[in-house]
């Protein structure tokens, strides 16, 4: 692993800051189909299934992105690879406010989905500006970048209002010209790049970068991450049609509820990742999954009514009692606030894990875990759309949710006893097994 000689303390808070700045205006470009996307709906009619296919478009191409601009981010440095990502993406989101059909929205939206790949690309270049026993927490305070999505969700509805949905497009491709040129100029190359051009090392091929990925114990952080961020993703983008649809509320109230879940599910990936640091990453992802299953369960009951057949009238009559259950408005907008924040510590959970155990494929391995969970928030809004469709209840989203918790933690505790069972001698004695650095990918610990 390269050393840490020469930086010092104001260097990696610059890194950290820029990076995380950059990481919160892309996302919240990602996220801007929550929003404008409802307005869309209107004027071409789309139904619910093409409704989720347009939000989910961004998200899969932020999500294939990841891992080659993971592997680029190694080889290059974030420096170069950030600014010109965000230059991309911005000629994507100028160009949408021009469009007129569904299938050139969903070519446009395509080329906007690059705004996602900011994330890996910012983990590599974080990571190799702070030790390993303060990445964790590093890499959280980068991933609260996930509030742009709660900065589309407060600030867009009343922009569109103000400006409509075409100009709230060019305003955020402005922005993301803006944070590439800032970003250029005030960040500095990572410390390895500098390492690299000085000794004359070439970088690490993608071939060796990609080799860990033969590794299960790779594959298993990513399905967690399909849920603590896929999830994220597909529930900031569909819950203000949510709230429109299901409790008639107006579109700068759906989108301020909206915020409201992506707000903790962003900021509080800091306090997942000192908790990964200091308690164990197991510990957190036991926590997210409990309590999401909970909140999922409440959740997922639909509104009823119940009609009780009681004790006849006097007069022979029957005696019908009807009366109805269903999650108040309030008291769902409380559940969503609780399973963001949850998801929040879950995230910074996942990424605890990599710069430890893979520290010289943080890229690839990076890459690979934000593709699978970017998929999530590809997935999981066409999966809404369509059951919707055929179903026509609104809580059939939150069943679904459910069900992919309830078996990534079933897959997670059996995965964890079967470590226990086959524990390695030299691990034993450690706290947390899952926490103890993977030495040779080879031999995947699982």
């Amino acid at each position: 692993m390269h050393t840490l000689e020469g930086v010092s303390r104001p260097d990696q808070y610059r890194a950290l800051g820029l990076s995380t700045l950059a990481f919160t205006v892309c996302f919240a470009v990602w996220t801007i189909f929550s929003i404008i996307g409802v307005k869309i709906k209107q004027e071409l009619g789309l139904s619910e299934t093409q409704f989720g296919l347009l939000v989910a478009t961004p998200v899969l191409t932020g999500s294939i992105s990841r891992i080659f601009l993971g592997v680029w981010t190694d080889q290059f440095g974030g420096r170069i690879m950030l600014p010109l990502q965000m230059l991309i993406t911005a000629v994507s989101v100028w160009l949408l406010a021009s469009v007129q059909t569904y299938a050139v929205f969903l070519v446009i939206a395509l080329g906007l989905g690059l705004a996602g790949g900011s994330f890996i690309i910012g983990v590599a270049y974080v990571s190799r500006w702070f030790e390993a026993e303060r990445q964790g927490t590093a890499l959280g305070i980068f991933g609260a970048g996930n509030v742009g999505a709660a900065v589309t969700n407060f600030a867009a509805p009343f922009l569109v209002i103000a400006v409509g949905w075409e100009d709230t497009a060019r305003i955020y491709a402005v922005c993301l010209v803006i944070m590439a040129v800032a970003f250029y100029i005030f960040a500095k190359p990572d410390p390895v790049i500098v390492e690299q051009r000085e000794t004359g090392k070439k970088p690490v091929s993608a071939a060796m970068q990609l080799e860990p990925l033969k590794d299960i114990q790779v594959w298993r952080f990513a399905t967690y991450y399909f849920f603590v961020f896929g999830a994220f993703v597909a529930f900031a983008s569909f819950l203000p049609r949510y709230y429109v649809g299901a409790y008639d509320v107006s579109l700068a109230a759906a989108g301020v509820f909206a915020g409201l879940y992506s707000l903790p599910g962003s900021v509080f990936r800091a306090l997942g990742g000192w908790m990964s640091d200091v308690w164990g990453a197991r510990f957190v992802m036991y926590l997210t999954f409990i309590i999401s299953l909970v909140v999922l369960f409440i959740m997922s009951y639909p509104e009823t009514s119940y009609v009780v057949k009681g004790i006849p009238h006097a007069d022979g009559s029957e005696n019908l009692i009807t009366f109805s259950f269903g999650i108040p408005l309030y008291f769902f907008v409380f559940l969503s606030v609780i399973l963001g924040f949850v998801m929040s510590l879950g995230k910074a959970a996942v990424y605890k894990h990599i710069p430890v155990y893979y520290p010289h494929h943080v890229g690839a391995v990076g890459g690979l875990v934000g593709m699978i969970g970017g998929l999530g928030g590809f997935v999981l809004p066409i999966a809404f759309g369509i059951l919707l469709d055929l179903f026509q209840v609104w809580s059939m989203v939150f069943m679904l949710m459910f069900l992919i918790v309830a078996v990534s933690t079933i897959w997670m505790h059996m995965a964890i006893r079967r470590m226990e069972r086959a524990r390695i001698p030299e691990l034993k004695g450690e706290k947390y097994l899952s926490d103890v650095p993977h030495e040779p990918v080879s031999r995947p610990v699982e």
